[in-house]
């Protein structure tokens, strides 16, 4: 973090990754999310993230769309609250 304006170097999408609001928690390993491409995706979860990051409605993440099925994606990345504050200001998310 920069000292005196208080902005961090956050990490961006890939070229084959997407913001996405995760609107609904399905249970398990699972979340509805809303895309920035204007899809609607079932999210999953890694087990990398599963224990260690809590993912919650609402939040903001970067998610990878499966290849195969272009209605599921991987989670990648979760926002904090501050960080996705950062990103509106920025203009990257609405």
């Amino acid at each position: 973090m920069t000292e005196n304006s208080g902005r961090r170097n956050l990490r961006m999408p890939n070229s084959d990754e997407v913001f996405a609001v995760v609107t609904e928690h399905l249970g398990g390993n699972h979340v509805q999310l809303r895309c920035e491409d204007g899809e609607e995706r079932l999210g999953r979860i890694p087990g990398r993230m599963k224990y260690r990051t809590w993912i919650e409605q609402d939040d903001i993440v970067v998610a990878e769309p499966w290849d195969w099925q272009d209605e599921k994606a991987t989670i990648e990345w979760r926002y904090t609250s501050q960080d996705a504050d950062q990103l509106r200001r920025e203009g990257h998310i609405d």
